[in-house]
């Protein structure tokens, strides 16, 4: 196994479970952190373990949130014993006295501090505390805290939040006016910015969410389809803009 905590609460909720797809991943530890590998282990791990985590900081579990994790499983089109580890890493992070602190640390060190992979992991948590359509203030402060761990200011996490909840609200199919206010929120930037600001915030966002680019850094390719859906959205969100202008 990898060790350290990451490392026990895959062993808690491997059991006999693990085949098919992500049992191709080693977790031996000759792999050496920051190997392609053992990060993608590392991130299916933190992340199923840290939504289970955020699902229950505000002291229950809501359908919305545990629908937000089934959303997660049907994009990587995990197979049913796949599944079954997500879930049971899902409950260990709903457990008392979850490490979260040195889970993140651990995180944050085996992936080498890759920015894309570490920002695609936040976005998916930001998700899963939005799943109802708001934050509360204990969710709220427990993602800056995630963020600060995972070496964010407080105004890069802002503006991440920002991006994430323009997504959600871009894909909710509301007024025309709200879609296009979502849909600058999704890049970044402000309305009264100029075509070649535009096209740049747009360019940078492709870039960091481009699926290859985040496989390659060690983003599980089960994952590959998550980051898919949000490059649509960010195009869909730039064309709509070019379109209204």
């Amino acid at each position: 196994m990898m060790g350290g905590p990451l490392g026990a609460l895959l062993g808690a909720a491997l059991g006999n479970y693990f085949d098919g797809g992500l049992d191709a991943i080693s977790l031996d530890n000759s792999l050496g952190i920051g190997a392609t590998e053992r990060v993608q282990s590392v991130f299916f791990t933190a992340t199923f373990t840290l939504m289970g985590y955020i699902a229950k900081s505000d002291g229950r579990v809501t359908r919305n949130e545990i629908d937000m994790a089934e959303r997660v499983m049907q994009q990587m089109q995990l197979s049913p014993r796949q599944r079954k580890v997500a879930i049971n890493l899902f409950n260990e992070g709903k457990k008392e006295g979850f490490p979260v602190h040195d889970v993140l640390e651990q995180f944050r060190r085996e992936s080498h501090r890759r920015r894309n992979l570490l920002q695609m992991f936040l976005e998916i948590l930001i998700a899963t505390a939005f799943a109802d359509g708001h934050f509360d203030a204990r969710e709220k402060a427990i993602l800056e805290d995630i963020a600060g761990d995972l070496g964010y200011t407080q105004n890069e996490f802002s503006e991440l939040l920002d991006r994430v909840t323009g997504q959600a609200h871009f894909s909710d199919k509301g007024s025309m006016q709200d879609r296009l206010q979502a849909a600058y929120e999704i890049l970044g930037v402000t309305e009264d910015v100029s075509d070649e600001e535009l096209k740049r915030a747009y360019r940078r966002q492709m870039n960091q969410h481009h699926p290859d680019k985040l496989v390659a850094k060690g983003l599980p390719e089960e994952m590959i389809e998550i980051a898919t859906q949000k490059t649509q959205d960010i195009k869909a969100a730039y064309e709509l803009i070019k379109s209204e202008r």
